[in-house]
């Protein structure tokens, strides 16, 4: 096993299944606009950039000047139903505890508020030295602008921090800092994509990880 200070994990798709919601959400907001609906398979391939990059791909091509609409319709929208049927994956609770001494960080592209109110709500803001999301940050994933100040300020070797996640960021962002990765094959993003990337790890599981580290 690897020894790892810190661990740094996304949100959606790693630690909670938010993906009907967000689903749900964005074709309330076609709907408002009278657009049609598309495929929940499409939608989740749009999630992983933030809300704003999630509403342009879903209106689509000839649709920008509706974006700011969109935008309104699904914060309302959204903050209402974001906990409708999002959870926590299975095994991470048990995760959590088993690492409970490890420093560990939510580094996200989701709003910071969306992604506390769902924490506080699941139980989990207390595993976590703090959480890092979209509007509380400078750049985004996977920008190593985003990680460089983490490393310092929790005082981190690259060789001992995991970036732990199921997107394409997730992994890019270790690669391009410096980091360990680990991709997550079971959440919200493509498979086939995060093993082309050859990630450093990877596992089907969440619950894999106390396998792996240490």
């Amino acid at each position: 096993m690897k020894k790892i200070d810190l661990m740094i994990f996304d949100f959606d798709g790693t630690l909670v299944y938010s993906g009907d919601d967000l689903a749900n959400s964005i074709n309330h907001t076609l709907k408002k606009l009278g657009m049609p609906v598309i495929e929940r398979k499409t939608i989740i391939g749009f999630v992983g950039d933030g809300v704003a990059k999630l509403i342009e791909r879903s209106l689509g091509d000839g649709y920008h000047d509706r974006f700011d609409e969109a935008m309104e319709i699904f914060r309302v929208y959204y903050a209402e139903h974001l906990l409708d049927t999002t959870g926590l994956y299975p095994g991470v609770p048990d995760m959590l505890e088993h690492f409970k001494d490890r420093k560990k960080l939510i580094v996200t592209n989701k709003l910071y508020s969306y992604t506390l109110i769902i924490m506080e709500e699941l139980g989990i803001t207390g595993y976590f030295e703090d959480i890092i999301g979209l509007d509380s940050a400078s750049c985004r994933k996977p920008d190593p602008g985003l990680l460089i100040p983490l490393l310092e300020k929790y005082g981190a070797e690259k060789t001992e921090t995991v970036v732990i996640g199921d997107g394409v960021n997730d992994i890019l962002l270790a690669k391009n800092t410096g980091t360990l990765s680990c991709a997550l094959l079971n959440g919200l993003g493509d498979r086939d994509r995060l093993l082309s990337l050859d990630p450093d790890y990877h596992c089907e599981d969440i619950s894999e990880l106390k396998e792996l580290f240490e």
